[in-house]
């Protein structure tokens, strides 16, 4: 009886310090705030400035609302609006904030209302430019910004593809209306939208000419590019007069000088740049400026287009989740091909 007594004394005075554990926050197998909220591993900032103020620390975990989804982040993808996010604000003003909007990983949870996907599924997606983003553990997004990971890449290839695949696909296709047979000049045809671009252009049939530096020349024909400019020698605006689409990724003096090279009836599309209206009704050529937006269902299309072989992400600098400040000073940089991704499972 004594022992018994004793054993049930031990089972009670456990169970009180693992519930005082939890309510001071500390570790009892899942992690918990101080208010009782599970918590994760992220990298968020506290203010804007240089790589310096990314901070890799627990974070709340984020609960699925109604037709939402929670994403386990295998691997999340780096853009250059992450790091003019973290300067000045570009595109979220509140404090603290998760950076990142490119995710690869699996769904941990689905919300209420929310029934395309089920825990298990291996997704990838591009999420909310104004709410918390990747570079996290986890990571809440409406369920139509998602679609299933393609199934021929893994976490980390997967997470260079949403945002600026769907850039290219929503300025080539939905906004300057790019046709298969007509000419399509991409700037900046190495870098993460550009080399995407360059594929997808040509899964569409369109004919393409790239801008690059000649380091970069043999790449962008191993990917189906027609004709490749040497910015730095040719001014592209002599060798080309009748793109039917130019698409800007690099703005300033190249968005200027690209409404010489479009026929009249073409389209400027820049993703940097603000058009000029005027020179565009000078020369009889359509002009806009997007911002790319979550959808799940271009995503699935281009996830068809990855596993039929036409288009492939090219990911030459991999960096873990805690070396984020590394991944933005080689994306700011200038200078890399192709796209950046933070490792945040091992796999």
């Amino acid at each position: 009886m004594v022992s018994i007594a004793r054993s049930a004394a031990a089972l009670v005075f456990g169970a009180l310090v693992v519930a005082a554990m939890a309510a001071a926050g500390m570790q009892t197998g899942t992690p918990t705030t101080t208010e009782g909220r599970q918590t994760m591993k992220a990298v968020r900032i506290h203010q804007f400035g240089g790589p310096e103020v990314l901070t890799y620390e627990d974070a709340p975990r984020p609960e699925p609302g109604e037709g939402e989804v929670l994403i386990r982040v295998h691997a999340a993808g780096v853009n250059p609006v992450d790091w003019k996010t973290r300067q000045h604000g570009f595109r979220r003003k509140e404090l603290p904030a998760i950076l990142g909007w490119d995710a690869s990983g699996v769904i941990e949870a689905v919300g209420p209302g929310a029934s395309k996907f089920k825990p298990g599924d291996e997704v990838y997606a591009m999420t909310d430019l104004a709410r918390d983003g990747t570079y996290a553990e986890f990571v809440v997004t409406r369920e139509d910004a998602v679609a299933l990971k393609p199934r021929t890449l893994d976490h980390v290839q997967a997470a260079a593809v949403p945002l600026a695949a769907l850039t290219a696909w929503q300025a080539m296709f939905d906004t300057a209306g790019l046709k298969e047979g007509q000419t399509v000049l991409i700037h900046g045809a190495a870098g993460g939208v550009g080399h995407l671009a360059v594929q997808l252009a040509k899964a569409r049939g369109a004919r393409v000419i790239g801008t690059a530096s000649a380091g970069n020349h043999e790449f962008l024909k191993r990917l189906g590019c027609d004709e490749v400019i040497d910015y730095r020698t040719t001014r592209f605006e002599d060798a080309v007069k009748d793109a039917d689409v130019v698409l800007d990724t690099v703005g300033g003096e190249t968005l200027e000088r690209s409404y010489d090279a479009v026929k009249p009836g073409g389209f400027v599309v820049s993703i940097i740049g603000q058009p000029s209206e005027e020179k565009a009704r000078e020369r009889g050529v359509g002009t806009a400026r997007i911002l790319v937006r979550p959808n799940g269902e271009q995503l699935a299309e281009i996830g068809a287009l990855i596993d039929a072989g036409k288009v492939k992400p090219e990911v030459p600098h991999v960096f873990p989740l805690a070396e984020a400040a590394k991944a933005h000073e080689q994306s700011q940089s200038g200078h890399t091909r192709g796209k950046i991704v933070l490792k945040v499972v091992e796999e």
